[in-house]
C-alpha cells in the first residue's frame, strides 16, 4: 500500500476562470452573453470586450495579485470588469453600492487596491478615496449621472482603444485568489474572504448540481440582486453554461419590467432573496406577464415565512429552491430543493433551510467542538472544498473562524435524524433585513458618537416584509433633549440607508448583567416586557422555534 508521504506531488494549477468566457466565444460565437437594456452582446463580442479591458488595466500596471475595487450598481461594465480582472490573474474587490464613502473608503485601505473602478453615480465615493489615497488609479464606468470631466478615463475608452487585442488568461492555482468578497464578524468591522479560482470552481459546479439541474446554453437569468454577492456567483453559473444574462437596467427594483423581461426572453432562473421575492408575487405584474418559462427560482439569505412560501408556489409553481450559505463558504452549505417546497414533505419540516450540499458536510458542535446529537442546539460548522481559504490578512479573525478544521459559520441550529438543518439564532448579534446582513456593533458605535447619547443597543427583531428590521435602544445624556426624528436624521447622513435602525427607543437606562454587561438578551426581554417584540414576531416565526 502507497503511504501518504510516497504520493507523487500533483500540480496545483486549476482553470482560470475567465476561461469560461474564451470556451464560450469559441464554442457559441453568436449565442447572446448579456443583455443590458436595449443592448445585446454575444460571446465573441463579450469576450472582445473583456480582453481589451483586461488590456487596458494591464497597460495601468494591474496584474497577477493586484487588487482591483469596483463601486457600482449591476451594469454590463461591471459584469466585465469581473472577468477582465480574472483574466489578468488579479483580484476583484466589488462593494455593495449602498455603502458609505467611509466605508469604501475603509475596503480600500484594507486592500491596498491599485485600481477603483467607481460609477459616475458615485463621484463622492470616488473623491473620498482619490483623497485620502492620490495614487488610486480611477477609472470611471459609466453610470446614468455625468461625471465633470477630467483626465481620469472611463472603462469604456479603454475598451475601445485595445478593442482586437486578444490577453490569454493568467496562468492560476487552486489557491490563486480571484474575487475578495467583504463579510463581517461580531465586531461589525468588514473583513475581506479570499475566494480562489479553484475554490469557486468547486462552488460552481456545486451550484449547477445542486441548484440549477440541467441548465444549459439555452436557459436565461435575470439578474435583479447585487453583482458584488450572491447574484454575481449565481452568475457565474450562467457564464459557465454559455447561457444568457438579463441585467435590470431601471435605477430602481422595477418588478413590472423584471416580468416583462422573463416573457420577452424566456428567461429560466433568477437568484433573489426572500424579501424581493415576496414583493415580486404580490405584485399585480405577476398574473400579467408569462412567467412559465422559469424553471428555478433560487433565494437565499433567510428562511420565506410558510405564507410567502405558499403564495410564491401558488403564482410561480414548484420552482423554488432554497440555499443557506455564508460569503465564507460562498452559499454551499445546505439546499432546500423544489421538491421539499410542496405537499408533506415541506410541512413536516417547516422552517428547515434544507440538507447538506454536494461534497460539503455539516457538524452541529457545542462550545468545545464536540459533535452534538441530533436535535440539540449548538453551532453550525462545516467542512468542504467550497469553504474559503481564510480572511485577508486577518490572522486573529482567521483563528476564530477555524477549530480542528472546521468552518465556524456563527450560526445556531440543530440536525434531524434525516439530516435536515433548522436555524434557530445566531451566536452574534447580526441580522439579516431585506436579504442584507447587517452588524449592530457597527451601528452602536456610531449613535455613540452623537453629544447626547450616552449607551445604545441595537438588534433586530422578526419582521413580516423585510424578514427582520432593526431597532436601537438609546439612552440620552442627563438634560438631553433629543427626540426619535433627530437622532435619525444625525444618523441619515452617517450609516447607509439600509442599516438604519426602523424605530428608536429612548429608555432611562439599558439592563445590565450581574457583571455590568449590557447583553443582548437583557434587551430583548425588556422590549418584549414592553411589548415591543411581541408586537413585531409574526406567529409563522415564533412557532417555526425548535
Amino acid at each position: 500500500m502507497m503511504m501518504a508521504d510516497q504520493i507523487p506531488a500533483v500540480s496545483q494549477r486549476v482553470m482560470n476562470l475567465a476561461n469560461w468566457v474564451t470556451q464560450n466565444a469559441r464554442r457559441l460565437p453568436d449565442h447572446p452573453a448579456i443583455i443590458y437594456g436595449d443592448t445585446t452582446w454575444i460571446w465573441a463580442q463579450f469576450d472582445a470586450r473583456v480582453s481589451a479591458l483586461a488590456a487596458g488595466l494591464a497597460e495601468r500596471g494591474v496584474g497577477p495579485g493586484d487588487k482591483v475595487l469596483v463601486h457600482s450598481k449591476n451594469s454590463s461594465e461591471m459584469f466585465e470588469s469581473l472577468f477582465a480582472t480574472f483574466r489578468l490573474g488579479a483580484i476583484w474587490v466589488p462593494t455593495n453600492f449602498r455603502i458609505t464613502p467611509s466605508e469604501v473608503l475603509y475596503m480600500a485601505s484594507v486592500t491596498q487596491s491599485r485600481v477603483f473602478l467607481c460609477q459616475s453615480d458615485f463621484p463622492e465615493h470616488a473623491a473620498a478615496v482619490c483623497e485620502a489615497a492620490p495614487q488610486t488609479d480611477l477609472i470611471w464606468l459609466e453610470g446614468t449621472k455625468p461625471v465633470v470631466q477630467d483626465h481620469r478615463p472611463f472603462a469604456s475608452d479603454l475598451i475601445f482603444k485595445h478593442l482586437g487585442e486578444s490577453v490569454p488568461n493568467a496562468a492560476v492555482g487552486r489557491d490563486t485568489p480571484c474575487w475578495f468578497l467583504f463579510t463581517s464578524g461580531t465586531t461589525g468591522k468588514p473583513k475581506a474572504a479570499v475566494l480562489t479560482h479553484g475554490q469557486l470552481a468547486f462552488v460552481i459546479n456545486n451550484h449547477l448540481a445542486d441548484l440549477l439541474p440541467g441548465t444549459t446554453h439555452k436557459d436565461g437569468s435575470l439578474v435583479v440582486a447585487p453583482l458584488s454577492h450572491g447574484a454575481g456567483i449565481h452568475q457565474l453559473n450562467i457564464v459557465a453554461r454559455g447561457a444568457t444574462t438579463v441585467v435590470l437596467s431601471s435605477d430602481r427594483f422595477d418588478i413590472d419590467l423584471a416580468f416583462q423581461l422573463i416573457e420577452r426572453h424566456r428567461l429560466t432562473n433568477i437568484f433573489t432573496v426572500p424579501t424581493v421575492l415576496k414583493m415580486m408575487v404580490e405584485h399585480p405584474s405577476v398574473d400579467k406577464w408569462n412567467h412559465q418559462s422559469l424553471r428555478h427560482v433560487v433565494y437565499a439569505g433567510a428562511p420565506m415565512y410558510e405564507a410567502d412560501k405558499k403564495r410564491a408556489l401558488e403564482k410561480l409553481g414548484p420552482v423554488l429552491v432554497q440555499y443557506y450559505g455564508l460569503g465564507e463558504v460562498t452559499g454551499n452549505i445546505t439546499v432546500l430543493p423544489p421538491s421539499e417546497h410542496e405537499g408533506t414533505a415541506s410541512a413536516s419540516r417547516a422552517s428547515t433551510c434544507g440538507y447538506e450540499r454536494t461534497g460539503m458536510q455539516v457538524s452541529i458542535q457545542d462550545d468545545e467542538g464536540n459533535e452534538l446529537p441530533s436535535g440539540v442546539t449548538g453551532e453550525v460548522c462545516v467542512v468542504g472544498p467550497a469553504v474559503f481559504v481564510g480572511y485577508y490578512n486577518n490572522p486573529e479573525a482567521n483563528a476564530k473562524a477555524f477549530r480542528n478544521g472546521w468552518f465556524r459559520t456563527g450560526d445556531m441550529g440543530h440536525m434531524d435524524n434525516e439530516g435536515f438543518v433548522y436555524l434557530t439564532g445566531r451566536s452574534s448579534d447580526m441580522y439579516i433585513s431585506g436579504g442584507s446582513n447587517i452588524y449592530p456593533r457597527e451601528i452602536e458605535e456610531k449613535i455613540l458618537m452623537h453629544e447626547d447619547i450616552t449607551e445604545a443597543a441595537v438588534l433586530g427583531l422578526p419582521d413580516a416584509q423585510w424578514g427582520e428590521i432593526g431597532v436601537a435602544v438609546c439612552v440620552r445624556k442627563d438634560g438631553a433633549i433629543l427626540s426619535e426624528g433627530d437622532l435619525l436624521e444625525w444618523m441619515a447622513t452617517r450609516i447607509a440607508r439600509y442599516k438604519m435602525p426602523k424605530h428608536i427607543y429612548f429608555w432611562d437606562a439599558l439592563p445590565k448583567s450581574g457583571y455590568g454587561k449590557v447583553t443582548k438578551l437583557l434587551v430583548r426581554d425588556e422590549l418584549e416586557r414592553r411589548g415591543v417584540a411581541v408586537a413585531l414576531r409574526p406567529a409563522a416565526v415564533a412557532q417555526g422555534k425548535h
